[in-house]
């Protein structure tokens, strides 16, 4: 018994020393599994970045996630401001797969609800919140500081297609996003506006897609295709728009001229002229313009810079400027209007004239035109709005003029239109009008209606009881006449019968006068016997 107690024991003592290591083994195994897990997350964690935005909105730290093409790529662990108060910088850290994004080149914009040129974009973050959208770059160096786009890019660039770089005189309603269409197909969008470093226009990157990009060629025109394109001409009113989303956004259309070929295709960045409109985009090229002074004395009311200058209904050119001249001498004011004219809109045949003669041809063929009558004169384009526009024609009774070729520009001699004409011989019979003594008429016609009064009143008094009379006695000769000269009166019987005898009268007469001519002897011996 006493052995078998001495054996419980030692079994006893022997598991209760190995109670105390299994326990300690759970702890252990829980730490070792934490290091695993954190080493593990620590291992996946990719690069830190910050980004610079001009404002947090709608961003929250420890919630704004980083997507590209919604998958998240990271996460935004703090936003703080910075020391000038200009701007707030979020500290991004991305997961260790993304650690390519943290390069050059890369782009980061603030995704959230947003209406521009695009559309409307953004709504799916009203519920899930605002977050980060990211475009990859393509250079293999690194970095680890960024400014972030105000507005999401329009092209990334993992998109397909070619890009172009459009020139214009202003902007218009385009805007970034704006469509891009062909024969009034979408095919691409505006992806980035800047102004040129002069100041005198703008420069529009535009994308068009891959599929669509066999029809840019070296032929194609551009022209901004916003708002409306309403003409009256022969053919009636005639409404052209590209769509219901340019009128209202604006929107970029490029299409070859009728009749020609789309030519070699156009190499990724080339460069177009931007036209206003597509009348303009499909205008025949001009080739090198002109430029040309006319100076004017009547108002200029009515006439704007790009209003048309045309040669009996052939516009050949704009106006480019106008202004204001005094003269010290004359103490007179002219209008000068510069112009830019472009001689190829002429004709082939004054092209082939000018090229195949001697350089001075078409100097010389410009005096001969101003010497023949060529002059500018101000017209009414629109009576409703009285815009103006100049027109080149002939007028063959103009004074003389001399053009002095060896100024530039050339000041072309101008007459006044017709209008101007009216008003001024209107003001040269008011002139002399005003010089008639009108005062001196009326008092000189005063009186003589006074002596005519006068007059009328003698008449009245003196000679209108002899009147009377006369016209009595008168009124009595016309009865008497009267009673005379009807038919059943005795003078007109007595009278027919003396008209009877004398008609009797000069019958015997008649037959007295032919016998003695034919018997003039009668006269002397008498008329003879019958017989003898």
């Amino acid at each position: 018994m006493r052995w078998s107690r001495n054996s419980s024991d030692a079994a006893s003592a022997a598991s209760s020393g190995r109670l105390p290591s299994l326990v300690w083994l759970i702890p252990l195994a829980a730490a070792l599994i934490c290091a695993a897990l954190a080493y593990q997350s620590v291992s996946r964690r990719g690069p830190a970045i910050t980004i610079r935005f001009l404002n947090a909105e709608g961003l929250e730290a420890g919630k704004a996630a980083v997507k590209y093409r919604d998958v998240e790529i990271g996460t935004v662990e703090a936003i703080t401001l910075a020391s000038d108060r200009s701007h707030v910088v979020a500290e991004v850290r991305l997961t260790e797969d993304a650690r390519r994004f943290a390069v050059k080149g890369t782009r980061f914009w603030v995704v959230r609800p947003r209406v521009d040129a695009g559309g409307i974009s953004g709504l799916g973050t009203v519920l899930s919140g605002a977050y980060i959208g990211v475009d990859a770059g393509h250079s293999r160096e690194t970095e680890t500081h960024f400014t972030g786009l105000e507005t999401p890019s329009a092209v990334r660039r993992d998109d397909d297609g070619a890009r172009y770089v459009l020139h214009g005189d202003s902007l218009g309603s385009v805007d970034i996003g704006s469509p891009v269409y062909y024969r009034r197909v979408q095919v691409g969008r505006v992806s980035g506006v800047m102004l040129d470093k002069n100041g005198t226009g703008v420069s529009l990157d535009v994308f068009v897609d891959q599929q669509y990009q066999q029809y840019v060629g070296t032929n194609t025109r551009w022209w901004q295709a916003s708002g409306l394109d309403l003409r009256l001409d022969a053919n009636g009113l005639t409404l052209n728009t590209q769509s219901l989303a340019a009128v209202m956004l604006g929107g970029i259309a490029f299409q070859t001229p009728p009749g020609e070929s789309i030519g070699t295709a156009a190499p990724d960045g080339a460069a177009f002229p931007l036209a206003q409109d597509e009348a303009a985009a499909m205008r025949h090229a001009d080739g090198p313009a002109a430029p040309v002074v006319m100076k004017f004395t009547q108002s200029l009311r009515g006439l704007t810079v790009g209003a048309p200058v045309d040669f009996r209904g052939i516009q050949l050119g704009e106006v480019t400027r106008i202004g204001v001249e005094f003269d010290p001498k004359t103490r007179e004011f002219t209008l000068p209007v510069a112009l830019n004219l472009y001689p190829e809109r002429l004709g082939r045949r004054y092209l082939e004239s000018v090229q195949h003669s001697d350089t001075n041809a078409g100097k010389a063929l410009l005096l001969k035109l101003v010497a023949s009558g060529l002059r500018g004169q101000l017209r009414t384009g629109n009576l409703l709005t009285n815009q103006l526009y100049i027109a080149l024609d002939m007028f063959p009774k103009a004074p003389p003029a001399r053009v002095d070729l060896n100024v530039q520009p050339i000041e072309l001699p101008t007459v006044p239109n017709t209008l101007e004409e009216l008003q001024v011989q209107i003001a040269d019979i008011a002139k002399k009008l005003d010089q008639v003594p009108f005062e001196q008429l009326g008092h000189n016609l005063n009186e003589a209606l006074q002596n005519a009064d006068r007059l009328l009143r003698q008449l009245d008094t003196q000679l209108t009881p002899q009147a009377r009379d006369t016209l009595a006695s008168a009124e009595k000769t016309f009865s008497a006449a009267n009673a005379v000269l009807q038919q059943d009166s005795p003078m007109q019987a007595d009278m027919h019968e003396a008209l009877t005898q004398l008609t009797q009268t000069l019958r015997s007469l008649n037959a007295l006068a032919d016998y003695l001519e034919q018997h003039p002897e009668s006269l002397v011996w008498g008329k003879a016997k019958s017989g003898q």
